[in-house]
């Protein structure tokens, strides 16, 4: 049954990555015969004049209506007839890019937990809900990369549905950190009655209403809270509104905010547990030691990634240099690269059932004691 789960997740894992790099080849292939295609055109404009600039040396003595017809169609021709070309951004590959990691990292993530059915604890299930969000968050960033150079962006559905797409997915990845928090300290504030019917229940309705007010985040641009009318309301992620994006910024800064607060509480619990139990207390005062660093990591990874686009998202607007905006941006994005990593491949139920997709065995050095939320 093992051996079967990890073909299972194996050939998961490469048909998605075999779509999404054909997807990403036939993307950049498509803007480079645009761009191509635009660079022979305007050569062959320049070779076109080089011919016949002969007639402008021509001696005024012998000059007729078709030469001047002739010398001044090639003039006006560039002026008329050029294709405009957009040339591709580095911060928009870098974006790509970015999502590309994004996409393949939690698509491995989700095969994992779909095809391992021990994997259906309430902290699995917000790990998966993570990775789902996160995984919606990477194709948007290529689908905006999409819409961008290979699909006429100013159409309006277009716009609405890569913004409303990218809102909704990072908000609930954001939401989801803060549930997998909640999740942790109730695991130690009840932790007799933590494994109960009831708190998978609760996890199961604390996805559903995650996911439910993050796709009416992403409808609100749809519904007429969007500046395409108005291009001096504009925040700097067109076309949300300035207000919209301080009010989603302050948000995030309050969820912030409630995670550290949170953590506070699991550290003074941790500490609590370790100076009752005496017995174990140089083992109990070592695993908490690691757990705080652990913490540490955790927000200081999360405020790194999100902080700036936070702060900056209030302070500016559609005026500022679009060069700040990708600047805040990427950090931001690079939290779902993160996101895995923290919550999902340091888990050793995770990890066993990665080293039996890919090599059909486990390493003597895994830990394979039972793990619940609490350990952070």
């Amino acid at each position: 049954m093992m051996v079967l789960t990890a073909r299972k997740i194996i050939v998961f894992v490469f048909v998605f990555v075999r779509h999404l790099a054909a997807m990403i080849l036939s993307l950049t292939a498509a803007v480079a015969m645009s761009s191509g295609s635009g660079s022979s055109f305007n050569s062959s404009l320049d070779a076109f004049d080089s011919s016949t600039s002969w007639s402008l040396g021509e001696d005024p003595s012998n000059v007729s209506t078709e030469p001047v017809v002739r010398t001044l169609t090639p003039d006006l021709q560039p002026a008329t007839t050029a294709v405009a070309v957009q040339e591709v951004s580095p911060w928009d590959i870098a974006l790509c890019v970015t999502g590309t990691l994004i996409s393949c990292e939690n698509a491995l993530v989700i095969a994992v937990l779909f095809y391992t059915p021990t994997l259906r604890a309430p902290m699995f299930i917000l790990i998966g809900s993570l990775a789902v969000a996160d995984l919606l968050a990477g194709l948007g960033l290529i689908l905006n990369f999409v819409f961008t150079y290979l699909i006429d962006s100013s159409v309006e559905f277009v716009t609405l549905l890569s913004v409303g797409l990218l809102i909704s997915a990072f908000s609930a990845s954001v939401l989801n950190i803060l549930a997998i928090t909640v999740d942790r300290y109730l695991s130690l504030y009840n932790a007799l009655t933590y494994h109960t019917e009831r708190t998978v229940t609760f996890t199961y309705v604390m996805v559903v209403f995650i996911w439910v007010l993050c796709l009416l985040l992403g409808l609100l641009p749809a519904f007429g809270w969007n500046c395409l009318r108005d291009e001096s309301t504009c925040s700097i992620c067109r076309p949300v509104t300035k207000n919209n994006a301080v009010a989603l910024a302050v948000t995030f800064l309050l969820v912030f905010a409630l995670m550290m607060q949170l953590y506070l509480q699991i550290c003074k619990i941790a500490f609590r547990h370790a100076q009752q139990i005496a017995v174990q207390h140089q083992f109990v005062a070592i695993s908490t030691t690691k757990g705080v660093s652990t913490l540490s990591v955790i927000l200081c990874a999360f405020g790194a990634c999100w902080l700036p686009f936070a702060m900056y998202s209030i302070v500016a607007d559609s005026s500022y240099p679009i060069i700040y905006t990708y600047a805040t941006v990427l950090p931001a994005t690079c939290c779902s690269v993160i996101n895995p990593i923290i919550y999902a491949f340091r888990n050793p139920d995770i990890q066993k059932s990665l080293w039996m997709a890919c090599c059909g065995c486990v390493p003597s050095n895994l830990s394979l004691r039972p793990r619940t939320s609490s350990d952070v």
